[in-house]
């Protein structure tokens, strides 16, 4: 059985409370778990690109379906090894935000750090990837790279969507990878997380839908190889990056926030309120007011 929404709830702002204190804290910290997670991200672009770039060359009717059955492997990585990606931070700290457990500036102070180091990581890690040669590798001399043909064909499709295009792909995006992330808060099973995991990804990459995060990397590996430049990543990010909010953060975030809202009295079947109040969340000095 699904943990209850509003126990869920509770999980997930208590979670928004501890990465607040973490970057207040130890700041240090909460930007490695960052750089990390962009990293991780990066993975599975890589392997989108190694993977899917012979399928693209080749004229496959298969490269949507390929696409979403591997990438997976992105979320489960920032998930299972603990990581902090600006996507799912958006989800968190608003559901802290309406429990209660962390203020606005707090949530801004989070969104803008995961965003800083999810793009230090994608950047550090593409960079080793471009050194690497993997994705320049051709089948036979004088060929296309495919690595290469995947990224530059990907990253010319976004830079070539319109304003609204992008902000709309990026809503759709990060509700699907918060719905992810939202139903695997409702479960304990590490199994169930995986599947979870697997077919919100599986959707949100063969739809073709923009996620924040993974642009920089692809974005990254374009610019190292001299087929895109910053300010076509700058204005992606633009757009991507509040499309990924609100998909994330109200249409997920603050819905369920609502949903699993826990009132300050019983009501009696008389219509009157009952004396017994609400148990407190689980972590300490918690306050459900924000949610009324």
């Amino acid at each position: 059985m699904p943990i209850p929404i509003p126990e869920a709830v509770d999980e997930n702002a208590a979670l928004a409370r501890a990465k607040g204190l973490q970057l207040r804290k130890r700041p240090i910290a909460y930007l490695l778990s960052a750089a990390l997670a962009g990293g991780f991200i990066g993975v599975g672009v890589v392997l989108l690109a190694a993977a899917v770039g012979p399928l693209l060359v080749g004229g496959s009717i298969a490269v949507k379906l390929t696409s979403g059955a591997i990438f997976g492997v992105a979320l489960t990585l920032v998930v299972f090894a603990g990581t902090s990606l600006f996507t799912g931070e958006v989800m968190f700290m608003i559901q802290g935000l309406i429990a209660g457990t962390c203020k606005l500036y707090e949530l801004v102070a989070v969104w803008i750090a995961a965003l800083v180091g999810n793009f230090v990581g994608s950047f550090i890690f593409s960079w080793m990837v471009y050194q690497s040669g993997v994705l320049a590798t051709r089948p036979k001399p004088g060929a296309v790279a495919p690595g290469f043909a995947w990224v530059t064909s990907t990253v010319a499709g976004k830079i070539a969507a319109t304003n609204g295009q992008l902000f709309w792909r990026a809503v759709l995006c990060n509700m699907l990878v918060c719905l992810a992330l939202w139903m695997g808060s409702r479960t304990k099973s590490d199994t169930a997380k995986l599947v979870l995991i697997w077919w919100a990804l599986f959707a949100f990459i063969a739809a073709g839908f923009e996620h924040s995060i993974v642009n920089m990397t692809a974005f990254s590996l374009a610019i190292l190889n001299h087929t895109a430049d910053w300010a076509d990543l700058g204005r992606n990010l633009a757009l991507t990056v509040p499309g990924n909010i609100v998909g994330g953060g109200i249409i997920v975030g603050l819905a369920y926030a609502y949903l699993g809202r826990k009132e300050a009295t019983t009501v009696s079947l008389a219509g009157t309120p009952a004396s017994a109040s609400v148990p407190e969340p689980a972590y300490a000095g918690s306050t459900w007011s924000g949610a009324r």
